[in-house]
């Protein structure tokens, strides 16, 4: 099966990624789809290190910091939703949150939508961590990739958007539509899970940073039955 489905038939030409595509070059635009995909494992394992390395002291994972960059991004959210928005399963997604807890950045909080399912928010603490950890990302980014435009920031977006509506359809046969990509709420306002989250209620003082969990989990790692 293509990569790509559906358009609008051909086209006499187009641009794409600084190369002109004649007539008939739908194959060269799979082409560029494929040379896209084969790019983001090394460039997701390459981020994960350098976010590895400065996290280094802090007693977080890089599942942890993507667990509370989604929180700053997206405010409070259930544990299934996280799970959702980063493309996992709950159990490892659990378990940053629980860790994430011990470490005094994220609380439980009532959720008005379900009872049973609490929401997770970043502490105020949680909250300043984030801050300067992408604060100082974001200088880094400005530094190093000060040649590119919002403009080819935003295709890059949106084409990533359309690669994970397509793999998400080829994956469990379900497709988003374009206008719901980015939007969590719309995918999240019809399935709330009622398992509460189990983490300990804010207190007023930070607890000793534990040890690293050893069980680093895994995209594909499943809940236990």
């Amino acid at each position: 099966m293509s990569i790509v489905e559906g358009g609008s038939g051909p086209r006499e030409s187009s641009e794409w990624a600084g190369h002109r595509v004649e007539d008939g070059g739908r194959g060269a635009t799979e082409e560029l789809l494929y040379d896209v995909i084969r790019r983001l494992w090394p460039l997701h394992r390459t981020i994960v290190r350098a976010v590895e390395r400065e996290l280094e002291g802090t007693g977080m994972t890089a599942g942890e910091h993507a667990l509370l960059d989604a929180l700053r991004a997206q405010g409070p959210r259930t544990v299934p939703q996280l799970a959702r928005s980063l493309g996992l399963d709950r159990q490892p997604v659990q378990r940053w949150v629980n860790h994430a807890a011990e470490l005094g950045l994220v609380v439980t909080a009532p959720n008005p939508a379900h009872r049973r399912s609490s929401l997770i928010r970043l502490t105020d603490e949680g909250s300043e961590v984030m801050r300067g950890i992408q604060d100082a990302e974001a200088a880094e980014l400005r530094h190093g990739l000060a040649d590119l435009s919002s403009g080819e920031v935003r295709t890059a977006l949106r084409v990533l958007d359309r690669l994970g509506e397509e793999f998400r359809h080829l994956a469990d046969g379900s497709r988003v539509l374009p206008e719901e990509s980015g939007n969590p709420e719309k995918r999240d306002a019809s399935s709330m899970d009622a398992t509460p989250a189990a983490i300990p209620p804010a207190i007023g003082h930070r607890p000793p940073a534990p040890a690293r969990p050893t069980d680093r989990p895994s995209r594909t790692e499943r809940p236990a039955r």
